[in-house]
């Protein structure tokens, strides 16, 4: 089974705190499915024979764009492959993009869930955010979209500047009271050459500190799993059967091709696991959408083995201890080292496979990087 990504890099403006890759000029919107579609027909020999299980429309904001173009792109994917009977095609989007006629057209399209970009359901978190819809649009948006689509995944931030306890309570009580199948918690994260992150610098704002963030997660993850959500990965929460699909096959490293500028790639070619990823640059996709790939790597027997122990430790089908054991440097540390998380209550071990613990997903990178360096 093949998963696809479409990154679709257009956004009204660009969020303080986002790095992702996008452009803020929706004029070049048709030159760039002209260009997806000819990268479409330049790969169609990876596509020949497939079954997609999944696509996903990420971004960038994928909402803005007009529907019939992405119609138009699943049409063509559904005649140079199969797409299973039970495909799930997602799409990001904004709540303010989301009038009724829009969310009719998007089920018309093939859209089955929603992932709707609300970050927050009240105006102080919207506002220090900077997003561009209202605490009324994130609850009008949400009921919508319950009433149209078979999933739908609600994204919420905690961490934003000034946030308090009582601030974050409000979000996930409306969130509960909404019930989306899927809810995301995170944490604001600083990332250099964001605009966040260079007033935090400066001293012109100040954001909650670790250990307030860590408070935040944790009773998110107690609220949301008390009230019947699965906590399958780091960050995502799921009602039965309501999961990611694209990213649950990203996190378990199955084989995915991505489409568009900055979109990346995992494919097993003869044995070889081979990453790879388009250029980040819309003007260069554009003009050269059938070569536009920016990197291309293959991975080596320790890559994979790092990426096996980082990607398995995110999520809740834990990681198997003689995996661990046959492949680190660590040797009878192992042992020592899985005993050390235990007692700190980071991991716990079960039937030959570890899982972190609801405090241990606070310290996945740190602990996976301690089983692999040591």
């Amino acid at each position: 089974m093949l998963s696809l990504y479409v990154h679709i890099p257009f956004c009204k403006s660009r969020c303080s705190y986002c790095d992702f890759y996008l452009v803020t000029r929706p004029d070049h919107i048709g030159e760039f499915f002209k260009a997806l579609s000819l990268e479409t027909v330049a790969r169609s020999s990876r596509l020949k024979g497939r079954t997609i299980g999944a696509i996903h429309f990420g971004g960038g904001t994928p909402s803005m764009v007009p529907v019939h173009y992405l119609a138009g792109w699943i049409e063509e994917i559904a005649a140079l492959c199969t797409l299973s009977p039970d495909v799930e095609i997602a799409l990001e989007a904004n709540p303010e993009d989301l009038d009724d006629q829009t969310m009719n057209e998007l089920r018309a399209a093939g859209i089955t869930r929603l992932s709707l970009g609300v970050q927050s359901f009240t105006a102080e978190k919207l506002k220090a955010l900077g997003r561009a819809h209202t605490a009324q649009e994130s609850r009008e948006a949400t009921l919508g979209a319950l009433r149209k689509f078979e999933s739908v995944s609600v994204d919420l931030i905690c961490g934003v500047p000034g946030e308090q306890l009582m601030l974050w309570e409000a979000d996930l009580n409306m969130a509960l009271s909404l019930r989306p199948q899927h809810i995301s918690v995170y944490m604001l994260s600083l990332e250099p050459k964001t605009r966040l992150y260079r007033d935090v610098v400066r001293g012109e704002i100040t954001v909650p500190d670790d250990e307030v963030q860590a408070s935040l997660y944790e009773y998110a993850l107690s609220e949301l799993v008390q009230q019947g959500y699965s906590h399958y990965e780091v960050s995502n929460f799921s009602l039965p059967d309501h999961h990611s699909r694209y990213n649950l096959a990203s996190w378990k490293r199955e084989q995915y091709l991505g489409f568009g500028p900055s979109a990346h790639s995992f494919l097993v070619s003869e044995g070889q696991e081979i990453r790879s990823a388009n250029v980040s640059s819309l003007t260069r996709y554009i003009a050269t959408p059938g070569s536009a790939e920016g990197f291309r790597e293959v991975l080596s027997a320790e890559e994979r083995f790092t990426e096996q122990v980082f990607l398995s430790l995110r999520i809740n089908s834990g990681l198997d201890v003689e995996f661990l054991r046959k492949e680190n440097k660590l040797g009878l540390r192992l042992s020592q080292t899985i005993a050390r998380f235990a007692q700190k209550g980071w991991i716990e071990e079960h039937e030959g496979r570890l899982y972190l613990t609801a405090k241990g997903f606070l310290f996945a990178d740190f602990i996976a990087g301690d089983f692999i360096f040591g």
